[in-house]
Protein backbone atom coordinates (compact mmCIF):
# COMPACT_ATOMS: atom_id res chain seq x y z
CA UNK A 1 0.00 0.00 0.00
CA UNK A 2 1.55 3.45 -1.02
CA UNK A 3 1.70 6.53 1.38
CA UNK A 4 -1.17 8.42 -0.58
CA UNK A 5 -3.84 5.43 0.06
CA UNK A 6 -2.65 4.70 3.68
CA UNK A 7 -2.99 9.05 4.76
CA UNK A 8 -6.46 9.68 3.10
CA UNK A 9 -9.18 9.68 5.03
CA UNK A 10 -12.84 7.65 4.62
CA UNK A 11 -15.17 10.87 2.69
CA UNK A 12 -18.28 10.66 4.76
CA UNK A 13 -21.40 9.28 2.48
CA UNK A 14 -24.71 11.27 3.13
CA UNK A 15 -27.13 9.52 4.69
CA UNK A 16 -29.68 8.71 1.47
CA UNK A 17 -33.34 10.20 2.67
CA UNK A 18 -35.67 8.13 3.41
CA UNK A 19 -39.84 8.21 2.83
CA UNK A 20 -40.18 9.05 6.12
CA UNK A 21 -37.96 12.26 5.87
CA UNK A 22 -39.27 13.25 3.02
CA UNK A 23 -42.54 13.69 4.22
CA UNK A 24 -41.78 15.49 7.12
CA UNK A 25 -39.49 18.05 5.69
CA UNK A 26 -42.75 18.19 2.89
CA UNK A 27 -45.29 19.14 5.46
CA UNK A 28 -43.22 21.45 7.34
CA UNK A 29 -42.38 23.45 4.12
CA UNK A 30 -46.22 23.79 3.34
CA UNK A 31 -47.41 24.48 6.84
CA UNK A 32 -45.08 27.72 6.83
CA UNK A 33 -45.57 28.14 3.30
CA UNK A 34 -47.02 31.91 2.77
CA UNK A 35 -50.73 31.17 1.97
CA UNK A 36 -50.99 28.59 4.25
CA UNK A 37 -53.25 28.75 7.62
CA UNK A 38 -50.71 27.81 9.72
CA UNK A 39 -48.60 30.56 8.14
CA UNK A 40 -51.76 32.95 8.64
CA UNK A 41 -51.62 32.26 12.03
CA UNK A 42 -48.37 32.28 12.89
CA UNK A 43 -48.09 36.00 11.35
CA UNK A 44 -51.28 37.37 13.43
CA UNK A 45 -49.62 35.91 16.49
CA UNK A 46 -46.45 38.08 15.61
CA UNK A 47 -48.04 41.12 14.64
CA UNK A 48 -50.13 41.46 17.77
CA UNK A 49 -47.37 40.20 20.41
CA UNK A 50 -49.45 36.75 20.89
CA UNK A 51 -51.74 39.30 23.27
CA UNK A 52 -55.16 38.64 23.39
CA UNK A 53 -56.61 41.83 24.03
CA UNK A 54 -59.64 44.37 22.44
CA UNK A 55 -61.06 42.56 19.01
CA UNK A 56 -59.16 44.67 16.61
CA UNK A 57 -56.59 46.37 18.80
CA UNK A 58 -56.80 49.60 20.88
CA UNK A 59 -56.12 51.70 17.15
CA UNK A 60 -59.60 50.34 16.34
CA UNK A 61 -61.15 50.68 19.17
CA UNK A 62 -59.95 54.56 19.34
CA UNK A 63 -60.73 55.02 15.78
CA UNK A 64 -64.46 53.61 15.66
CA UNK A 65 -65.96 57.04 16.38
CA UNK A 66 -65.00 58.52 13.41
CA UNK A 67 -65.24 55.66 10.84
CA UNK A 68 -68.19 56.08 8.33
CA UNK A 69 -69.86 52.89 9.38
CA UNK A 70 -70.34 54.15 13.15
CA UNK A 71 -72.73 56.85 11.60
CA UNK A 72 -74.58 54.76 9.37
CA UNK A 73 -75.74 52.81 11.83
CA UNK A 74 -76.40 55.90 14.56
CA UNK A 75 -78.39 57.00 11.08
CA UNK A 76 -79.64 52.95 10.86
CA UNK A 77 -81.01 54.21 14.74
CA UNK A 78 -82.52 57.51 14.22
CA UNK A 79 -84.94 55.61 11.54
CA UNK A 80 -85.13 52.28 13.05
CA UNK A 81 -88.18 53.91 15.63
CA UNK A 82 -89.94 55.95 13.00
CA UNK A 83 -89.89 53.40 10.38
CA UNK A 84 -90.88 50.81 12.34
CA UNK A 85 -94.26 52.58 13.94
CA UNK A 86 -95.13 53.01 9.79
CA UNK A 87 -94.70 49.53 9.24
CA UNK A 88 -96.66 48.76 11.77
CA UNK A 89 -100.28 49.58 10.08
CA UNK A 90 -98.06 48.42 6.60
CA UNK A 91 -98.33 44.90 8.10
CA UNK A 92 -101.34 44.55 9.65
CA UNK A 93 -102.80 44.75 5.59
CA UNK A 94 -100.39 42.44 4.17
CA UNK A 95 -98.24 45.47 3.01
CA UNK A 96 -94.39 45.28 2.26
CA UNK A 97 -93.28 46.03 5.47
CA UNK A 98 -90.51 43.24 5.49
CA UNK A 99 -89.16 45.22 2.41
CA UNK A 100 -89.09 48.41 3.97
CA UNK A 101 -87.10 46.74 6.97
CA UNK A 102 -85.05 44.96 4.46
CA UNK A 103 -83.86 48.27 2.48
CA UNK A 104 -83.24 50.13 5.33
CA UNK A 105 -80.91 47.32 7.65
CA UNK A 106 -79.39 47.02 3.87
CA UNK A 107 -78.64 50.26 3.15
CA UNK A 108 -77.31 51.61 6.47
CA UNK A 109 -76.32 48.07 8.37
CA UNK A 110 -74.40 46.05 4.93
CA UNK A 111 -77.27 43.38 6.00
CA UNK A 112 -78.05 41.03 3.25
CA UNK A 113 -81.36 39.47 3.78
CA UNK A 114 -82.88 37.40 0.90
CA UNK A 115 -86.22 37.51 -0.09
CA UNK A 116 -88.42 34.72 1.61
CA UNK A 117 -90.49 34.15 -1.22
CA UNK A 118 -90.91 36.30 -4.49
CA UNK A 119 -93.00 39.05 -3.42
CA UNK A 120 -91.18 39.84 -0.53
CA UNK A 121 -94.03 40.10 1.99
CA UNK A 122 -93.70 37.95 5.36
CA UNK A 123 -97.12 38.03 6.69
CA UNK A 124 -97.64 37.55 10.27
CA UNK A 125 -93.77 37.81 10.35
CA UNK A 126 -93.43 41.08 9.53
CA UNK A 127 -96.16 42.26 11.99
CA UNK A 128 -94.16 39.92 14.98
CA UNK A 129 -90.91 41.81 13.81
CA UNK A 130 -92.97 45.40 13.99
CA UNK A 131 -94.24 44.53 17.45
CA UNK A 132 -91.08 43.15 19.13
CA UNK A 133 -88.56 45.54 17.45
CA UNK A 134 -90.66 48.37 18.52
CA UNK A 135 -89.28 48.33 22.48
CA UNK A 136 -86.06 47.60 21.31
CA UNK A 137 -85.60 50.35 18.93
CA UNK A 138 -86.94 52.90 21.27
CA UNK A 139 -84.59 51.96 24.07
CA UNK A 140 -81.47 52.04 21.61
CA UNK A 141 -82.66 55.13 20.21
CA UNK A 142 -82.68 56.59 23.83
CA UNK A 143 -79.93 55.29 24.96
CA UNK A 144 -77.68 56.47 21.88
CA UNK A 145 -79.23 59.76 22.09
CA UNK A 146 -78.38 60.54 25.90
CA UNK A 147 -75.21 59.32 25.21
CA UNK A 148 -74.40 61.48 22.12
CA UNK A 149 -75.79 64.24 24.29
CA UNK A 150 -73.38 63.79 27.25
CA UNK A 151 -70.42 64.25 25.33
CA UNK A 152 -71.73 67.04 23.33
CA UNK A 153 -72.57 68.99 26.55
CA UNK A 154 -68.99 67.78 28.20
CA UNK A 155 -66.87 68.72 25.27
CA UNK A 156 -68.48 71.83 25.05
CA UNK A 157 -68.93 72.49 28.85
CA UNK A 158 -67.52 76.39 28.78
CA UNK A 159 -70.61 76.91 26.25
CA UNK A 160 -73.52 75.93 28.35
CA UNK A 161 -75.79 78.82 29.87
CA UNK A 162 -75.20 80.23 32.69
CA UNK A 163 -72.33 77.60 33.41
CA UNK A 164 -70.16 78.83 36.91
CA UNK A 165 -67.01 76.76 37.40
CA UNK A 166 -66.53 77.78 41.02
CA UNK A 167 -68.75 74.77 42.61
CA UNK A 168 -68.10 72.28 39.48
CA UNK A 169 -65.69 69.77 39.57
CA UNK A 170 -62.26 70.53 38.74
CA UNK A 171 -63.44 74.52 39.45
CA UNK A 172 -63.00 76.97 40.69
CA UNK A 173 -61.15 77.70 37.06
CA UNK A 174 -63.07 77.22 33.57
CA UNK A 175 -60.35 75.63 32.67
CA UNK A 176 -59.60 73.24 35.36
CA UNK A 177 -63.62 72.26 35.03
CA UNK A 178 -63.55 71.84 31.17
CA UNK A 179 -60.64 69.14 31.46
CA UNK A 180 -62.45 67.44 34.40
CA UNK A 181 -65.84 67.53 32.31
CA UNK A 182 -63.82 67.23 29.29
CA UNK A 183 -61.87 64.27 29.46
CA UNK A 184 -64.44 62.49 32.06
CA UNK A 185 -67.79 62.85 30.01
CA UNK A 186 -66.74 63.95 26.59
CA UNK A 187 -63.93 61.62 25.65
CA UNK A 188 -65.02 58.58 27.63
CA UNK A 189 -68.35 58.74 26.39
CA UNK A 190 -67.03 59.27 22.84
CA UNK A 191 -64.83 56.37 22.58
CA UNK A 192 -67.87 53.97 24.40
CA UNK A 193 -71.18 55.29 22.63
CA UNK A 194 -69.88 53.55 19.32
CA UNK A 195 -69.31 49.99 20.70
CA UNK A 196 -72.84 50.58 22.53
CA UNK A 197 -74.84 51.25 19.27
CA UNK A 198 -72.93 48.59 17.87
CA UNK A 199 -74.67 46.18 20.47
CA UNK A 200 -77.84 47.72 19.67
CA UNK A 201 -77.41 47.44 15.94
CA UNK A 202 -75.93 43.32 16.01
CA UNK A 203 -79.50 42.42 17.62
CA UNK A 204 -81.57 44.61 15.43
CA UNK A 205 -79.48 42.89 12.30
CA UNK A 206 -80.32 39.62 14.05
CA UNK A 207 -84.37 40.38 14.32
CA UNK A 208 -84.49 41.61 10.92
CA UNK A 209 -82.51 38.33 9.42
CA UNK A 210 -84.88 36.03 11.50
CA UNK A 211 -88.48 37.37 11.67
CA UNK A 212 -88.17 38.93 7.69
CA UNK A 213 -85.61 36.63 6.27
CA UNK A 214 -84.96 33.12 5.34
CA UNK A 215 -82.40 32.43 8.16
CA UNK A 216 -84.38 31.51 11.59
CA UNK A 217 -81.01 30.47 13.28
CA UNK A 218 -80.79 31.82 16.63
CA UNK A 219 -84.22 33.40 16.33
CA UNK A 220 -85.80 32.69 19.74
CA UNK A 221 -82.28 33.80 21.44
CA UNK A 222 -82.50 37.21 19.76
CA UNK A 223 -86.03 37.95 20.80
CA UNK A 224 -85.22 36.99 24.18
CA UNK A 225 -82.56 39.07 24.35
CA UNK A 226 -83.99 42.07 22.91
CA UNK A 227 -87.24 41.66 25.20
CA UNK A 228 -84.66 41.54 28.27
CA UNK A 229 -82.91 44.09 27.05
CA UNK A 230 -85.69 46.98 26.76
CA UNK A 231 -86.67 45.76 29.86
CA UNK A 232 -83.29 46.43 31.57
CA UNK A 233 -83.03 49.70 30.13
CA UNK A 234 -86.60 50.72 31.06
CA UNK A 235 -86.20 49.72 34.31
CA UNK A 236 -82.48 51.83 34.38
CA UNK A 237 -83.71 55.02 32.88
CA UNK A 238 -86.24 55.58 35.72
CA UNK A 239 -83.55 57.03 38.10
CA UNK A 240 -82.13 59.04 35.11
CA UNK A 241 -85.78 60.44 34.42
CA UNK A 242 -86.43 61.45 37.85
CA UNK A 243 -83.18 63.42 37.74
CA UNK A 244 -83.83 65.48 34.85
Amino acid sequence: MDLAQRNSAPTPTAPTPTASTSTAATAATLVDAPGSDQHARHRRRAGDGGRRGFPGGWKAFLREPFRAATWLRFAYLLLALPVGIVCLPIALVGGPAGRIQRGLARRLLGVEVADPDRGGRTGLLALAHAVISLPLNLIALTVSGYFWTVVLMNLAYPLRPGGDPTDAWGGPTMAGAWAVHGIGGGVSFLLITPWVMKGFTVIQARLVKGFLGADRTGLLKATWVALALALVCAILSIPVIHQL
